[in-house]
């Protein structure tokens, strides 16, 4: 390598996200889309940075299915590592500890596991079972249920309302932000879906009367409660009697650039505080289970459940005999 190559390539690694972008395309072939997810990164700014790295030869495209995915340009780090590689991997290696790694190395998790989980193949043929789908699956299930009200408590923009939608006679979808509950609405009209109802609240004041719905869901929104206590009181207020509360979330966890990226306010839940935070919300036959996770992965999902109480039936007293 000349003088002047070895100075333009230093000059290139001597920026930091480039490295982060190296670091990651070392552990598997990622788009774009990916890269922005895992980086935090605006993505003319993965794609600014990804065109330097494959200008230097040290990244390579590959299109498939209508994707871009790009990958090492030098398979030398499985087949015994070049002097250029060798630095490369020692430094990611000391860079484990680093914050912005571990963040990287949680959302490249995240991603990973989003491929799992949508079946995608990514080019390994193994994988492949035409029509293996966990949307079908879920959908499947709702086959057995009974038509039923359902209050989607934190709804975002919508996806798991309108998936309750076509099992559930009616949906109250409930966010405190106006401009995503416009955006979940518009998704819902696109799908024709017009069985539920768009409410603006807070989930400490649900905009719901007392009994009025057979289910409370709350999809990752118990972690942005103010209170969590007070949340899952208002859920348990308005299920009818014999209702249940169905809560998914993460386990405890120490990303704490999730609070800065996303909002959080807690970390997470382990499964001890999530079963007193259910039944101190009064509901009875309380479980907690894992519901999704991958070897490295640092979020964990957890699935709780409760049933509200029956009222207790008057009893009827007879008269006194004379």
């Amino acid at each position: 390598m000349s003088v002047r190559r070895a100075s333009a390539l230093f000059r290139l690694l001597a920026d930091g996200t480039r490295l982060r972008l190296l670091r990651v395309l070392a552990r598997d072939r990622f788009n774009v889309s990916e890269l922005t997810g895992i980086l935090a990164v605006a993505q003319s700014g993965v794609s600014r940075h990804l065109g330097l790295l494959k200008e230097a030869g040290l990244v390579r495209e590959e299109r498939e299915g209508g994707y871009v995915y790009y990958r090492l340009a030098d398979e030398q780090p499985r087949n015994g590592p070049t002097p250029l590689w060798a630095l490369l991997e020692a430094q990611f290696a000391a860079a484990d500890g680093d914050p912005a790694v571990r963040e990287d190395e949680a959302r490249l998790q995240e991603v990973l596991r989003h491929r799992k989980e949508n079946f995608e193949t990514h080019g390994d043929l193994r994988q492949l079972v035409p029509g293996r789908s966990w949307a079908a699956w879920a959908r499947a299930l709702g086959h057995l249920l009974p038509p039923l009200d359902v209050a989607d408590i934190g709804c975002g923009e919508g996806y798991l309302t309108l998936e309750a939608a076509r099992w559930a006679r009616t949906v109250y979808a409930i966010d405190r932000s106006e401009e995503v509950l416009q955006r979940a609405k518009a998704l819902a009209a696109r799908r024709r879906v017009i069985n539920v109802r768009w409410k603006k609240g807070d989930l400490a004041r649900l905009p719901l009367r007392d009994a009025s719905v057979d289910v409370s869901l709350l999809s990752q929104a118990l972690h942005h409660a103010v209170d969590p206590e007070e949340a899952l009181a208002e859920a348990v207020r308005v299920l009818r009697p014999g209702g249940r509360l169905l809560v998914l979330d993460l386990r405890e966890h120490d990303q704490q650039w999730v609070r800065t990226r996303f909002g959080d306010r807690w970390l997470g839940f382990s499964e001890a505080a999530l079963e007193r935070l259910l039944m101190g919300a009064g509901v009875r036959d309380v479980r907690v289970q894992v519901g999704a996770r991958q070897s490295h992965d640092p979020f964990v999902v957890l699935i709780a459940s409760g049933i509200k109480p029956e009222r207790p039936k008057a009893h009827s007293r007879k008269p006194k005999a004379k």
